[in-house]
Protein backbone atom coordinates (compact mmCIF):
# COMPACT_ATOMS: atom_id res chain seq x y z
CA UNK A 1 0.00 0.00 0.00
CA UNK A 2 2.67 2.31 0.87
CA UNK A 3 4.21 1.47 -2.53
CA UNK A 4 0.67 2.39 -4.54
CA UNK A 5 0.83 5.85 -1.86
CA UNK A 6 3.87 7.10 -3.07
CA UNK A 7 3.49 6.29 -6.55
CA UNK A 8 0.06 8.24 -6.69
CA UNK A 9 1.83 10.97 -5.02
CA UNK A 10 4.30 11.00 -7.91
CA UNK A 11 1.99 11.35 -10.59
CA UNK A 12 0.25 14.04 -8.94
CA UNK A 13 3.37 15.98 -8.40
CA UNK A 14 4.89 15.66 -12.18
CA UNK A 15 1.57 16.57 -13.22
CA UNK A 16 1.45 19.86 -11.10
CA UNK A 17 4.66 20.46 -12.80
CA UNK A 18 4.49 19.85 -16.10
CA UNK A 19 5.38 23.25 -17.45
CA UNK A 20 8.40 23.27 -15.48
CA UNK A 21 11.58 21.62 -15.28
CA UNK A 22 11.45 19.06 -13.14
CA UNK A 23 11.91 16.46 -15.12
CA UNK A 24 15.37 18.30 -16.03
CA UNK A 25 16.48 18.28 -12.39
CA UNK A 26 18.93 15.31 -11.02
CA UNK A 27 17.41 13.02 -8.82
CA UNK A 28 18.21 13.31 -5.70
CA UNK A 29 19.50 10.89 -3.22
CA UNK A 30 20.48 8.64 -6.47
CA UNK A 31 24.29 7.93 -6.66
CA UNK A 32 25.67 7.75 -10.23
CA UNK A 33 28.69 5.64 -10.70
CA UNK A 34 31.03 8.35 -10.99
CA UNK A 35 29.67 9.52 -7.50
CA UNK A 36 31.32 5.89 -6.52
CA UNK A 37 34.84 6.61 -7.83
CA UNK A 38 36.24 7.55 -4.68
CA UNK A 39 39.02 6.41 -2.23
CA UNK A 40 36.40 5.44 0.64
CA UNK A 41 33.77 3.30 -2.10
CA UNK A 42 36.20 1.87 -4.89
CA UNK A 43 36.98 -1.29 -3.57
CA UNK A 44 33.13 -2.15 -3.73
CA UNK A 45 33.60 -2.43 -7.45
CA UNK A 46 36.35 -4.89 -6.70
CA UNK A 47 33.99 -6.42 -3.95
CA UNK A 48 31.00 -7.05 -6.44
CA UNK A 49 33.36 -8.32 -9.08
CA UNK A 50 33.82 -11.33 -6.02
CA UNK A 51 30.62 -11.88 -5.80
CA UNK A 52 30.17 -12.85 -9.06
CA UNK A 53 31.97 -16.03 -8.30
CA UNK A 54 28.64 -17.23 -6.17
CA UNK A 55 26.01 -15.17 -8.85
CA UNK A 56 24.70 -18.67 -9.97
CA UNK A 57 21.77 -21.02 -9.26
CA UNK A 58 20.86 -24.80 -9.03
CA UNK A 59 20.35 -25.24 -13.05
CA UNK A 60 23.14 -22.86 -13.80
CA UNK A 61 25.94 -24.03 -11.66
CA UNK A 62 29.58 -22.91 -11.87
CA UNK A 63 30.89 -25.76 -10.18
CA UNK A 64 30.03 -27.20 -13.83
CA UNK A 65 28.68 -30.54 -12.30
CA UNK A 66 25.73 -31.21 -15.55
CA UNK A 67 28.78 -30.49 -18.03
CA UNK A 68 32.00 -31.92 -16.15
CA UNK A 69 30.59 -34.92 -14.44
CA UNK A 70 27.04 -35.85 -15.47
CA UNK A 71 28.63 -35.29 -19.30
CA UNK A 72 31.27 -37.79 -18.32
CA UNK A 73 31.61 -41.66 -17.28
CA UNK A 74 31.41 -39.99 -13.36
CA UNK A 75 27.71 -39.39 -12.48
CA UNK A 76 24.28 -39.79 -13.49
CA UNK A 77 21.92 -36.96 -13.41
CA UNK A 78 19.63 -38.18 -10.85
CA UNK A 79 16.85 -36.24 -9.45
CA UNK A 80 13.25 -37.82 -10.16
CA UNK A 81 13.87 -39.11 -13.65
CA UNK A 82 15.20 -37.75 -16.80
CA UNK A 83 12.49 -35.47 -17.24
CA UNK A 84 13.51 -33.49 -14.22
CA UNK A 85 15.67 -30.57 -15.61
CA UNK A 86 15.72 -32.72 -18.64
CA UNK A 87 18.61 -30.40 -20.38
CA UNK A 88 21.09 -32.08 -18.50
CA UNK A 89 19.66 -35.68 -19.35
CA UNK A 90 20.22 -34.80 -22.92
CA UNK A 91 23.92 -34.04 -21.83
CA UNK A 92 24.21 -37.01 -19.95
CA UNK A 93 23.14 -39.25 -22.97
CA UNK A 94 24.78 -37.05 -25.46
CA UNK A 95 21.27 -36.44 -28.00
CA UNK A 96 18.77 -33.67 -28.45
CA UNK A 97 21.33 -31.20 -27.05
CA UNK A 98 19.80 -28.04 -28.85
CA UNK A 99 20.82 -24.68 -28.87
CA UNK A 100 17.98 -22.89 -27.17
CA UNK A 101 18.33 -24.46 -24.14
CA UNK A 102 18.05 -21.89 -21.31
CA UNK A 103 20.54 -23.04 -18.51
CA UNK A 104 22.74 -22.37 -21.46
CA UNK A 105 22.07 -19.17 -21.90
CA UNK A 106 22.04 -17.95 -18.58
CA UNK A 107 25.34 -19.71 -17.62
CA UNK A 108 26.85 -17.88 -20.74
CA UNK A 109 24.74 -14.36 -19.18
CA UNK A 110 25.89 -14.95 -15.56
CA UNK A 111 29.47 -15.61 -16.81
CA UNK A 112 28.97 -12.52 -18.64
CA UNK A 113 27.87 -10.60 -15.66
CA UNK A 114 31.18 -11.66 -13.43
CA UNK A 115 33.58 -10.36 -16.47
CA UNK A 116 31.18 -7.21 -17.08
CA UNK A 117 31.67 -6.30 -13.35
CA UNK A 118 35.52 -7.15 -13.57
CA UNK A 119 36.04 -4.58 -16.39
CA UNK A 120 33.85 -2.04 -14.82
CA UNK A 121 36.28 -2.26 -11.60
CA UNK A 122 39.29 -2.45 -13.92
CA UNK A 123 38.22 1.19 -15.58
CA UNK A 124 36.93 3.09 -12.29
CA UNK A 125 40.44 1.57 -10.83
CA UNK A 126 42.78 2.74 -13.59
CA UNK A 127 40.78 6.01 -13.01
CA UNK A 128 42.04 6.43 -9.18
CA UNK A 129 45.59 7.24 -8.23
CA UNK A 130 47.86 4.97 -6.32
CA UNK A 131 48.65 7.22 -3.69
CA UNK A 132 44.43 7.93 -3.26
CA UNK A 133 44.41 4.13 -2.91
CA UNK A 134 47.40 1.72 -2.05
CA UNK A 135 45.97 -1.16 -3.34
CA UNK A 136 45.23 0.11 -6.66
CA UNK A 137 47.62 -2.32 -8.30
CA UNK A 138 46.52 -4.96 -6.51
CA UNK A 139 43.12 -4.86 -7.36
CA UNK A 140 43.59 -4.48 -10.73
CA UNK A 141 45.57 -7.87 -10.39
CA UNK A 142 43.07 -9.58 -8.72
CA UNK A 143 40.32 -8.46 -11.42
CA UNK A 144 42.28 -9.81 -14.00
CA UNK A 145 42.56 -13.23 -11.93
CA UNK A 146 38.92 -13.42 -11.76
CA UNK A 147 38.04 -12.39 -15.67
CA UNK A 148 41.16 -14.96 -16.31
CA UNK A 149 38.61 -17.20 -14.52
CA UNK A 150 35.04 -16.43 -16.12
CA UNK A 151 36.98 -16.81 -19.21
CA UNK A 152 38.17 -20.10 -18.66
CA UNK A 153 34.81 -21.64 -17.95
CA UNK A 154 33.18 -20.04 -21.05
CA UNK A 155 36.09 -21.46 -22.70
CA UNK A 156 36.01 -24.94 -21.79
CA UNK A 157 31.94 -24.83 -22.00
CA UNK A 158 31.76 -23.28 -25.52
CA UNK A 159 35.20 -23.07 -27.40
CA UNK A 160 34.62 -19.61 -29.00
CA UNK A 161 33.49 -17.19 -27.09
CA UNK A 162 33.31 -13.02 -27.96
CA UNK A 163 36.33 -11.59 -25.63
CA UNK A 164 35.52 -8.25 -24.26
CA UNK A 165 38.13 -6.28 -21.47
CA UNK A 166 37.80 -2.72 -20.15
CA UNK A 167 39.09 -1.25 -23.31
CA UNK A 168 36.42 -2.33 -25.10
CA UNK A 169 33.98 0.71 -25.81
CA UNK A 170 30.42 -0.02 -24.66
CA UNK A 171 28.90 1.05 -27.68
CA UNK A 172 31.59 -1.40 -29.28
CA UNK A 173 29.89 -4.55 -28.23
CA UNK A 174 27.67 -5.52 -30.61
CA UNK A 175 30.98 -5.38 -33.11
CA UNK A 176 32.85 -8.19 -31.23
CA UNK A 177 32.20 -11.85 -32.55
CA UNK A 178 32.51 -15.10 -30.74
CA UNK A 179 35.61 -16.15 -33.97
CA UNK A 180 37.60 -12.66 -33.54
CA UNK A 181 39.83 -15.12 -32.09
CA UNK A 182 41.41 -18.12 -33.34
CA UNK A 183 40.93 -20.97 -30.48
CA UNK A 184 44.49 -20.39 -29.46
CA UNK A 185 44.36 -17.02 -29.29
CA UNK A 186 41.46 -17.18 -27.15
CA UNK A 187 44.11 -19.50 -25.27
CA UNK A 188 47.02 -16.46 -24.94
CA UNK A 189 43.97 -14.10 -24.14
CA UNK A 190 43.15 -15.98 -20.91
CA UNK A 191 46.80 -16.66 -20.39
CA UNK A 192 47.86 -13.47 -20.51
CA UNK A 193 45.11 -12.24 -17.32
CA UNK A 194 46.71 -14.54 -15.17
CA UNK A 195 50.16 -13.40 -16.89
CA UNK A 196 49.33 -9.87 -15.21
CA UNK A 197 47.52 -11.35 -12.20
CA UNK A 198 51.00 -13.29 -10.79
CA UNK A 199 53.40 -10.34 -11.74
CA UNK A 200 51.06 -7.35 -9.46
CA UNK A 201 49.27 -9.80 -6.84
CA UNK A 202 51.40 -10.55 -3.51
CA UNK A 203 52.38 -13.87 -1.98
CA UNK A 204 49.43 -14.19 0.31
CA UNK A 205 46.57 -11.67 1.06
CA UNK A 206 45.94 -10.61 4.37
CA UNK A 207 41.83 -11.25 3.38
CA UNK A 208 40.92 -14.83 3.01
CA UNK A 209 39.38 -15.50 -0.20
CA UNK A 210 41.67 -12.76 -2.35
CA UNK A 211 43.41 -14.29 -5.29
CA UNK A 212 47.06 -14.21 -4.22
CA UNK A 213 50.03 -14.58 -6.60
CA UNK A 214 50.33 -18.72 -6.41
CA UNK A 215 46.30 -19.26 -7.25
CA UNK A 216 47.49 -17.09 -10.48
CA UNK A 217 50.45 -19.53 -11.14
CA UNK A 218 48.33 -22.22 -10.97
CA UNK A 219 45.48 -21.39 -13.24
CA UNK A 220 47.87 -20.11 -15.76
CA UNK A 221 49.24 -23.94 -15.88
CA UNK A 222 45.81 -24.71 -15.50
CA UNK A 223 45.75 -22.83 -18.85
CA UNK A 224 48.37 -23.17 -20.71
CA UNK A 225 47.66 -27.34 -19.99
CA UNK A 226 44.76 -26.77 -21.76
CA UNK A 227 46.24 -24.76 -24.87
CA UNK A 228 49.03 -27.18 -24.72
CA UNK A 229 46.81 -29.71 -26.58
CA UNK A 230 45.93 -28.55 -30.15
CA UNK A 231 42.31 -28.98 -31.67
CA UNK A 232 41.36 -28.82 -35.04
CA UNK A 233 37.89 -27.41 -36.15
CA UNK A 234 36.41 -30.45 -35.76
CA UNK A 235 37.60 -30.53 -32.34
CA UNK A 236 40.22 -33.18 -32.93
CA UNK A 237 43.91 -33.36 -30.82
CA UNK A 238 46.32 -32.67 -33.27
CA UNK A 239 49.45 -32.31 -31.57
CA UNK A 240 50.66 -31.52 -28.13
CA UNK A 241 52.41 -28.22 -27.93
CA UNK A 242 55.68 -28.72 -25.70
CA UNK A 243 56.16 -25.33 -25.70
CA UNK A 244 53.26 -24.73 -23.98
CA UNK A 245 54.01 -28.02 -21.68
CA UNK A 246 56.89 -26.60 -20.44
CA UNK A 247 54.73 -23.27 -19.73
CA UNK A 248 53.11 -25.76 -17.39
CA UNK A 249 56.16 -26.61 -15.34
CA UNK A 250 57.37 -23.10 -15.54
CA UNK A 251 54.50 -21.90 -13.72
CA UNK A 252 54.07 -24.65 -11.33
CA UNK A 253 57.75 -23.99 -10.28
CA UNK A 254 56.33 -21.04 -8.79
CA UNK A 255 53.50 -22.86 -6.51
CA UNK A 256 55.79 -25.38 -5.55
CA UNK A 257 56.33 -25.48 -1.60
CA UNK A 258 53.76 -22.76 -1.82
CA UNK A 259 51.22 -25.02 -0.49
CA UNK A 260 51.20 -28.30 0.46
CA UNK A 261 48.34 -31.38 0.48
CA UNK A 262 46.52 -31.86 2.98
CA UNK A 263 47.43 -35.18 5.38
CA UNK A 264 44.07 -36.53 4.81
CA UNK A 265 42.16 -36.05 1.73
CA UNK A 266 38.85 -35.85 3.77
CA UNK A 267 39.89 -32.36 4.78
CA UNK A 268 39.63 -30.59 1.49
CA UNK A 269 35.43 -31.62 1.74
CA UNK A 270 34.87 -30.66 5.31
CA UNK A 271 32.97 -27.12 6.65
CA UNK A 272 34.43 -25.10 9.21
CA UNK A 273 38.09 -25.26 10.37
CA UNK A 274 38.76 -27.31 7.53
CA UNK A 275 38.32 -24.62 4.71
CA UNK A 276 40.96 -22.34 3.18
CA UNK A 277 43.33 -24.94 3.71
CA UNK A 278 46.92 -25.89 3.09
CA UNK A 279 45.59 -27.71 -0.07
CA UNK A 280 43.10 -24.66 -1.40
CA UNK A 281 45.05 -22.87 -3.64
CA UNK A 282 41.80 -20.73 -4.27
CA UNK A 283 38.51 -21.11 -3.15
CA UNK A 284 35.09 -19.28 -3.37
CA UNK A 285 33.94 -18.23 -0.51
CA UNK A 286 30.59 -19.26 1.00
CA UNK A 287 28.47 -18.27 4.34
CA UNK A 288 25.36 -18.92 6.37
CA UNK A 289 25.85 -15.13 7.70
CA UNK A 290 25.98 -12.41 5.53
CA UNK A 291 22.72 -10.48 7.21
CA UNK A 292 20.53 -11.36 4.38
CA UNK A 293 17.48 -13.89 4.71
CA UNK A 294 19.71 -17.33 3.85
CA UNK A 295 23.20 -15.92 3.96
CA UNK A 296 25.92 -16.34 0.85
CA UNK A 297 25.18 -20.89 0.19
CA UNK A 298 26.21 -22.63 -2.65
CA UNK A 299 23.77 -22.78 -4.28
CA UNK A 300 25.61 -24.59 -7.50
CA UNK A 301 25.34 -27.60 -5.52
CA UNK A 302 21.88 -28.08 -3.33
CA UNK A 303 20.56 -30.42 -5.64
CA UNK A 304 23.09 -32.86 -4.72
CA UNK A 305 21.64 -33.52 -0.94
CA UNK A 306 20.26 -36.83 -0.71
CA UNK A 307 16.42 -37.30 -0.12
CA UNK A 308 16.98 -38.48 2.44
CA UNK A 309 17.92 -35.16 3.77
CA UNK A 310 15.38 -33.27 2.35
CA UNK A 311 15.70 -32.59 -1.62
CA UNK A 312 16.88 -33.69 -4.29
CA UNK A 313 19.23 -36.37 -5.02
CA UNK A 314 20.78 -34.77 -8.01
CA UNK A 315 24.26 -35.36 -9.10
CA UNK A 316 24.98 -39.58 -8.63
CA UNK A 317 28.33 -41.36 -8.91
CA UNK A 318 28.00 -43.44 -11.65
CA UNK A 319 28.66 -47.14 -10.62
CA UNK A 320 31.32 -47.15 -13.60
CA UNK A 321 33.07 -44.52 -11.26
CA UNK A 322 32.52 -46.66 -7.98
CA UNK A 323 34.18 -49.64 -10.21
CA UNK A 324 36.76 -47.78 -10.98
CA UNK A 325 38.27 -47.66 -7.30
CA UNK A 326 39.01 -51.06 -7.14
CA UNK A 327 42.27 -52.14 -6.56
CA UNK A 328 44.00 -55.74 -7.51
CA UNK A 329 46.78 -57.39 -4.74
CA UNK A 330 49.36 -55.37 -5.75
CA UNK A 331 47.62 -51.74 -4.76
CA UNK A 332 47.42 -50.73 -8.36
CA UNK A 333 44.38 -49.91 -10.97
CA UNK A 334 42.22 -52.44 -12.27
CA UNK A 335 43.04 -50.66 -15.60
CA UNK A 336 41.07 -52.58 -17.81
CA UNK A 337 39.42 -55.05 -15.80
CA UNK A 338 37.97 -52.61 -13.54
CA UNK A 339 34.27 -52.96 -14.76
CA UNK A 340 33.50 -56.52 -15.57
CA UNK A 341 32.20 -56.58 -12.16
CA UNK A 342 30.07 -53.86 -9.82
CA UNK A 343 31.42 -53.23 -5.90
CA UNK A 344 28.05 -54.35 -4.07
CA UNK A 345 28.21 -52.56 -1.29
CA UNK A 346 26.16 -55.10 0.16
CA UNK A 347 29.50 -57.18 0.24
CA UNK A 348 32.12 -55.07 0.31
CA UNK A 349 35.00 -56.97 1.70
CA UNK A 350 35.24 -59.09 -1.30
CA UNK A 351 36.97 -56.12 -3.10
CA UNK A 352 39.93 -54.10 -2.62
CA UNK A 353 39.79 -50.31 -2.91
CA UNK A 354 41.30 -47.15 -3.05
CA UNK A 355 40.20 -44.99 -0.42
CA UNK A 356 39.47 -42.10 -2.11
CA UNK A 357 36.27 -43.85 -2.60
CA UNK A 358 34.70 -43.66 0.92
CA UNK A 359 35.96 -40.06 0.79
CA UNK A 360 33.45 -39.33 -2.86
CA UNK A 361 30.25 -41.89 -2.49
CA UNK A 362 28.23 -42.26 0.06
CA UNK A 363 27.51 -45.74 0.19
CA UNK A 364 24.14 -47.55 1.87
CA UNK A 365 24.49 -48.53 5.55
CA UNK A 366 27.35 -46.48 6.35
CA UNK A 367 28.25 -42.94 7.89
CA UNK A 368 26.99 -39.99 5.84
CA UNK A 369 29.74 -37.77 5.79
CA UNK A 370 31.78 -39.71 8.51
CA UNK A 371 28.73 -38.60 10.53
CA UNK A 372 27.45 -41.96 12.66
CA UNK A 373 24.39 -39.98 13.60
CA UNK A 374 23.02 -40.39 9.98
CA UNK A 375 23.54 -43.53 8.56
CA UNK A 376 23.22 -43.67 4.69
CA UNK A 377 20.08 -45.74 3.63
CA UNK A 378 18.99 -47.52 0.33
CA UNK A 379 15.82 -45.52 1.03
CA UNK A 380 17.20 -42.41 1.15
CA UNK A 381 17.47 -42.55 -2.44
CA UNK A 382 14.86 -40.42 -4.56
CA UNK A 383 14.55 -42.84 -7.82
CA UNK A 384 16.96 -46.07 -7.14
CA UNK A 385 15.48 -48.03 -10.03
CA UNK A 386 16.73 -45.56 -12.55
CA UNK A 387 19.76 -43.76 -10.84
CA UNK A 388 21.18 -46.37 -8.39
CA UNK A 389 22.05 -46.43 -4.98
CA UNK A 390 24.98 -43.84 -4.50
CA UNK A 391 25.01 -40.31 -3.47
CA UNK A 392 28.57 -37.70 -3.80
CA UNK A 393 30.05 -36.83 -0.92
CA UNK A 394 32.29 -34.09 -1.57
CA UNK A 395 30.15 -30.62 -2.22
CA UNK A 396 27.61 -32.04 0.92
CA UNK A 397 28.03 -31.96 4.44
CA UNK A 398 26.44 -33.64 7.69
CA UNK A 399 23.48 -31.88 9.05
CA UNK A 400 25.42 -31.75 12.48
CA UNK A 401 27.85 -29.24 11.21
CA UNK A 402 25.80 -26.76 12.83
CA UNK A 403 24.77 -23.36 11.04
CA UNK A 404 26.55 -24.45 7.83
CA UNK A 405 23.57 -26.73 6.70
CA UNK A 406 20.78 -24.54 5.97
CA UNK A 407 16.61 -24.89 5.24
CA UNK A 408 16.63 -22.81 1.76
CA UNK A 409 13.03 -24.96 1.30
CA UNK A 410 11.94 -27.08 -0.50
CA UNK A 411 15.96 -27.37 -0.70
CA UNK A 412 18.88 -27.49 1.92
CA UNK A 413 22.04 -25.79 1.09
CA UNK A 414 25.66 -25.58 2.74
CA UNK A 415 27.78 -22.57 3.25
CA UNK A 416 31.21 -24.92 2.83
CA UNK A 417 33.69 -22.90 0.31
CA UNK A 418 34.25 -24.61 -2.68
CA UNK A 419 37.77 -25.38 -4.12
CA UNK A 420 38.31 -24.30 -6.97
CA UNK A 421 41.87 -25.32 -7.55
CA UNK A 422 44.16 -27.67 -4.81
CA UNK A 423 47.73 -28.16 -4.79
CA UNK A 424 46.93 -31.96 -6.01
CA UNK A 425 45.82 -30.22 -9.41
CA UNK A 426 48.98 -28.26 -9.55
CA UNK A 427 51.09 -31.74 -9.05
CA UNK A 428 49.20 -33.61 -11.38
CA UNK A 429 49.14 -31.06 -14.32
CA UNK A 430 52.87 -30.51 -13.47
CA UNK A 431 53.63 -34.64 -13.95
CA UNK A 432 51.00 -34.43 -17.31
CA UNK A 433 53.06 -31.82 -18.73
CA UNK A 434 56.25 -33.93 -18.01
CA UNK A 435 54.82 -37.38 -18.95
CA UNK A 436 53.79 -35.78 -22.23
CA UNK A 437 57.26 -34.28 -23.19
CA UNK A 438 58.99 -37.43 -22.57
CA UNK A 439 60.19 -36.73 -18.99
CA UNK A 440 58.02 -39.31 -17.25
CA UNK A 441 60.24 -40.72 -15.26
CA UNK A 442 60.01 -37.27 -12.98
CA UNK A 443 56.32 -37.58 -12.97
CA UNK A 444 56.39 -41.13 -11.13
CA UNK A 445 57.08 -39.42 -7.82
CA UNK A 446 54.67 -36.80 -8.04
CA UNK A 447 51.67 -39.27 -9.11
CA UNK A 448 52.95 -41.44 -5.94
CA UNK A 449 53.07 -38.18 -3.34
CA UNK A 450 49.38 -38.10 -4.28
CA UNK A 451 48.47 -41.90 -4.01
CA UNK A 452 50.94 -41.95 -0.54
CA UNK A 453 48.46 -39.28 0.93
CA UNK A 454 45.19 -41.64 -0.30
CA UNK A 455 46.79 -44.55 1.63
CA UNK A 456 46.74 -42.01 4.46
CA UNK A 457 43.32 -40.77 4.28
CA UNK A 458 41.74 -43.23 7.06
CA UNK A 459 41.29 -40.75 10.06
CA UNK A 460 37.35 -40.62 8.91
CA UNK A 461 36.79 -44.21 7.80
CA UNK A 462 37.41 -46.32 10.31
CA UNK A 463 34.73 -48.95 9.57
CA UNK A 464 36.33 -49.14 6.04
CA UNK A 465 38.05 -52.47 6.28
CA UNK A 466 38.76 -53.50 2.42
CA UNK A 467 41.50 -50.84 1.67
CA UNK A 468 44.69 -51.68 -0.42
CA UNK A 469 46.54 -48.62 -2.52
CA UNK A 470 50.12 -48.55 -3.34
CA UNK A 471 52.85 -46.40 -5.30
CA UNK A 472 53.90 -47.08 -8.29
CA UNK A 473 57.14 -49.21 -8.25
CA UNK A 474 58.98 -49.69 -11.77
CA UNK A 475 59.39 -53.27 -12.01
CA UNK A 476 57.43 -54.81 -9.11
CA UNK A 477 53.61 -53.73 -9.54
CA UNK A 478 54.00 -52.09 -12.97
CA UNK A 479 56.66 -50.94 -15.87
CA UNK A 480 56.95 -47.33 -16.08
CA UNK A 481 56.99 -46.76 -19.64
CA UNK A 482 55.97 -43.49 -21.04
CA UNK A 483 52.41 -45.20 -22.16
CA UNK A 484 52.06 -46.67 -18.85
CA UNK A 485 52.53 -43.28 -17.24
CA UNK A 486 49.77 -41.72 -19.19
CA UNK A 487 47.13 -44.18 -18.54
CA UNK A 488 48.59 -43.98 -14.90
CA UNK A 489 48.54 -39.95 -14.42
CA UNK A 490 44.85 -40.20 -16.24
CA UNK A 491 43.35 -42.55 -13.98
CA UNK A 492 44.81 -40.70 -10.86
CA UNK A 493 43.10 -37.58 -12.31
CA UNK A 494 39.81 -39.65 -12.18
CA UNK A 495 40.17 -41.05 -9.09
CA UNK A 496 41.33 -37.67 -7.43
CA UNK A 497 38.90 -35.08 -8.62
CA UNK A 498 35.84 -37.66 -8.94
CA UNK A 499 32.81 -35.55 -8.86
CA UNK A 500 34.79 -32.26 -8.87
CA UNK A 501 33.24 -31.06 -12.01
CA UNK A 502 36.05 -31.81 -14.47
CA UNK A 503 36.25 -34.97 -15.74
CA UNK A 504 34.58 -34.63 -18.95
CA UNK A 505 36.91 -31.55 -19.46
CA UNK A 506 39.79 -33.60 -18.87
CA UNK A 507 38.77 -36.04 -21.65
CA UNK A 508 38.10 -33.44 -24.18
CA UNK A 509 41.48 -31.64 -23.80
CA UNK A 510 43.04 -35.24 -24.05
CA UNK A 511 41.10 -36.29 -27.37
CA UNK A 512 39.25 -39.30 -25.92
CA UNK A 513 35.65 -38.24 -25.28
CA UNK A 514 34.51 -40.44 -28.10
CA UNK A 515 36.46 -43.55 -27.09
CA UNK A 516 35.73 -43.11 -23.66
CA UNK A 517 31.79 -42.26 -23.03
CA UNK A 518 30.25 -45.04 -25.69
CA UNK A 519 31.91 -47.30 -24.67
CA UNK A 520 30.82 -46.48 -21.44
CA UNK A 521 27.44 -46.07 -22.81
CA UNK A 522 27.71 -49.34 -24.39
CA UNK A 523 28.48 -51.16 -21.15
CA UNK A 524 25.69 -49.08 -19.06
CA UNK A 525 23.27 -49.87 -21.31
CA UNK A 526 22.76 -53.44 -19.91
CA UNK A 527 21.84 -51.94 -16.78
CA UNK A 528 20.96 -48.22 -17.59
CA UNK A 529 17.86 -48.64 -19.44
CA UNK A 530 17.85 -44.93 -21.09
CA UNK A 531 21.68 -45.41 -22.00
CA UNK A 532 20.62 -47.40 -24.95
CA UNK A 533 20.74 -45.31 -28.16
CA UNK A 534 23.13 -42.54 -26.79
CA UNK A 535 25.60 -41.68 -28.29
CA UNK A 536 28.64 -39.26 -27.84
CA UNK A 537 29.28 -37.54 -31.70
CA UNK A 538 32.92 -36.45 -31.86
CA UNK A 539 33.49 -32.73 -33.92
CA UNK A 540 30.21 -31.62 -32.34
CA UNK A 541 29.58 -32.71 -28.97
CA UNK A 542 33.10 -31.53 -26.90
CA UNK A 543 31.11 -28.44 -26.65
CA UNK A 544 28.06 -26.80 -25.86
CA UNK A 545 26.29 -24.87 -28.44
CA UNK A 546 26.64 -21.06 -28.95
CA UNK A 547 23.18 -20.26 -27.59
CA UNK A 548 20.80 -19.08 -29.60
CA UNK A 549 19.76 -16.01 -28.28
CA UNK A 550 22.77 -15.00 -27.54
CA UNK A 551 23.29 -15.10 -31.13
CA UNK A 552 20.09 -13.54 -31.86
CA UNK A 553 21.03 -10.54 -29.11
CA UNK A 554 24.12 -10.20 -31.09
CA UNK A 555 22.42 -10.06 -34.68
CA UNK A 556 24.23 -12.70 -35.78
CA UNK A 557 27.95 -11.29 -35.37
CA UNK A 558 27.94 -14.57 -33.18
CA UNK A 559 28.76 -17.67 -34.98
CA UNK A 560 27.21 -21.53 -33.93
CA UNK A 561 29.46 -24.25 -33.32
CA UNK A 562 30.20 -26.64 -36.03
CA UNK A 563 27.06 -29.29 -35.87
CA UNK A 564 24.26 -27.29 -34.07
CA UNK A 565 21.36 -25.70 -35.84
Amino acid sequence: MKNIKYLFGLILLVTANGCSDFLEESPRSVLSEEDLVTPENIDGFATAAYAALGNDHYDIPFSLWPYGNVRSDDAYKGGSGPNDIQVFHFFEISENIRTDFGELDRFWFNSYIGISRVNRAIRNLESISESDFPMKETRIAEMKFLRGHFYFMLKIMFKYVPYITEDVPVEEYGSISNRDLTNDELWDAIAMDFEAAKDGLPVSQQEIGRANRTAAYAYLAKVRLYQAYEQDENHNVTGINPSKLQMVIDATNNVLGQGALESDFANNFLPGEYENGVESVFSIQFTDSDNTLHGRLNYSDVLATPQGLGCCDFHKPSQNLVNAFKTDANGVPLFDTYNESNVDYDNLNNVQVDPRLYHTVAIPNLPFKYDNDYIYMEGWNRTPSTYGYFASLKENVSPNCGSCFVNIDPFYGNSKNRIQIRYADVLLMRAEALIELGQHNEALPIINQIRSRASQSTNFIGYATNLNISPYIDGVNCTWTQEFARKALRWERRLEFAMEGSRFFDLVRWGIAEETLNKYYLEESEEVEYYEGANFNSGVEEYCPIPQAQINFSQDVYKQNKGYN
